[in-house]
């Protein structure tokens, strides 16, 4: 089967091939909230259409379903909620595996004892070459070649073996506990990992990307996302430990013009011939660089929030390098709520595949983080023009059940132009290898020796965000289906360059 074919064959089979059974599912109940703690997979849409149901509003289709691996803790004055996609269904039998991970943790502050929420979001990954431009060093910015990359996981494994096999699975990370339970831990790895990668743009005055056609398709090992939690009740601190682990890159179909490009750990294939580079000799000698971008947001209900790096300089909006520093959140009125610290692992591990087959020894790499202008990703009508729409809508499903926290809701937490930053965490040395890195995260609240009754804004004003991020990329692949025959993309601006016979 020929590589060039290859594009049809993954787009014709999402539509056409089940990715995976439908999960069984738990219901999730409002009951659920009053626990100590508990982890479940649940169909979140059919909570909604229960919700909508029952408050005259109109539910979502009877066939679109969305899977939720989720964890609650309610303990000491802090409740903490994650979740994270294990795949969607939007009425046809194909179900798509999207990484997908939120957490939030609602608690009082230390000082003045005023609930807070905060909410910390993983958005996508995102390649970067660096160019003669570049002001950042080792970080994208909106003079670099960039490369945004849209997931998705279904089954291939039913055509040509030569092809990649792309059986891409999710795996539940149970929560578990220390016998005090100040410490807990959970989390979720996504296995054989396919990803679109387009062109993007990140400046704030023109943020967009080239959606007709995409650059690239990859495949890796694993993206996993693990979270340990501690509780000082002594220090009145609690810190989450958010580890990544981008796994090794498998297969790179590069479009080159009218064909693809196969790129694996063996050579290099293309129209019935081979050479000996490599995947990882390719990403190498393109310099290409990988980063995760992610946001931060967070709502009080009588204060503002703003957030400042440990120099003092304000990030909110900002390009400011923080990689071996901190980014504290504060009330208006200047009490502290949360920190970020970079700093606390400013190093990630990279395993060299073709050095280490085996992938048991690391090397050790500075990691760079920066904040950036908000408005390159929120404002970007390609990649988000779904989620940002959404959002601005959907808190209104919490009108009746928190009044008080709808207006801050409608106006912050649900736009991601509101939030208190965005930053860009990236692993210069790359080449295609696994990597490894645990930034942290520290909230300052009142500690008590009993678990609280729930904050019911916090928890269902996330519960819509998951909803939102949700629909918006059924919405965004529905558009994402092929004409028949496409035009030829622009000509990308990027240092890659197929291989010479």
């Amino acid at each position: 089967m020929k590589i060039k074919n290859l594009l049809g064959i993954l787009f014709i089979s999402i539509i056409s091939i089940s990715a995976t059974p439908p999960i069984f599912a738990d219901t999730l109940l409002a009951s659920d909230f009053t626990q100590e703690s508990w982890a479940k997979t649940v169909d979140f849409y059919d909570y909604a259409r229960t919700y909508a149901t029952d408050h005259g509003m109109t539910p979502p289709p009877d066939n679109h379903h969305a899977y939720l691996y989720m964890t609650y803790l309610n303990t000491m004055g802090l409740h903490m909620l994650y979740t994270g996609l294990s795949n969607i269904t939007f009425g046809g039998e194909a179900y798509f595996t999207i990484p997908m991970q939120t957490f939030m943790m609602h608690y009082k502050t230390e000082n003045q004892s005023r609930d807070i929420i905060m909410a910390s979001t993983f958005l996508m990954l995102l390649a970067f070459n660096e160019t003669g431009s570049s002001t950042y060093a080792n970080s994208p910015d909106i003079y670099d070649t960039l490369w945004a990359s849209f997931s998705m996981g279904f089954d291939l494994s039913a055509l040509n073996a030569t092809l990649p096999v792309l059986n891409s699975k999710t795996q539940t990370i149970p929560l578990t506990h220390s016998d005090d339970k100040l410490q807990w831990s959970w989390g979720m790895k996504y296995t054989n990992l396919t990803a679109l990668w387009w062109r993007t743009y990140i400046s704030p005055t023109s943020p967009h990307f080239e959606g007709n056609w995409p650059v690239a398709i990859t495949v890796y090992d694993e993206l996993t996302f693990t979270y340990n939690l501690t509780i000082n009740p002594d220090t009145h601190t609690a810190t989450l430990t958010e580890n990544h682990v981008i796994g090794r890159m498998r297969h790179l179909l590069l479009f080159a013009g009218i064909f693809w490009i196969n790129y694996n750990s063996t050579g290099t294939y293309w129209l019935g011939s081979k050479s000996n580079d490599t995947i990882y000799d390719f990403i190498q000698n393109n310099q290409i660089k990988m980063s995760i971008a992610n946001f931060q947001t967070s709502i009080m209900l009588d204060r503002e929030t703003y957030s400042k790096s440990a120099s003092g300089e304000e990030v909110a909006d900002a390009d400011k390098m923080v990689s071996d520093s901190s980014i504290t959140t504060y009330a208006d009125d200047g009490e502290k709520i949360f920190d970020v610290a970079f700093g606390a692992k400013q190093t990630y591990k990279l395993y060299n595949y073709t050095a280490y087959p085996s992938e048991n020894m690391s090397d050790t790499y500075n990691a760079t983080t920066r904040t950036c202008k908000i408005n390159g990703f929120a404002g970007n009508a390609g990649l988000f023009t779904y989620h940002i729409g959404l959002m601005k809508f959907l808190p209104l499903l919490v009108v009746n059940m928190h009044p008080q926290l709808y207006q801050k809701a409608k106006e912050s937490i649900s736009n991601m132009s509101r939030a208190n930053y965005f930053y860009l965490i990236a692993y210069p040395t790359y080449s295609g290898y696994r990597v490894e890195h645990d930034p942290t995260f520290t909230v300052y609240l009142t500690t008590s020796s009993a678990a609280p009754p729930p904050s019911w804004g916090g928890i269902l004003i996330f519960g819509v965000i998951v909803a939102a991020v949700i629909v918006a990329v059924a919405t965004l692949l529905r558009r994402r289906k092929p004409k028949q025959q496409p035009p030829p993309p622009p000509e990308p601006q990027t240092t890659m360059q197929p291989p010479t016979s």
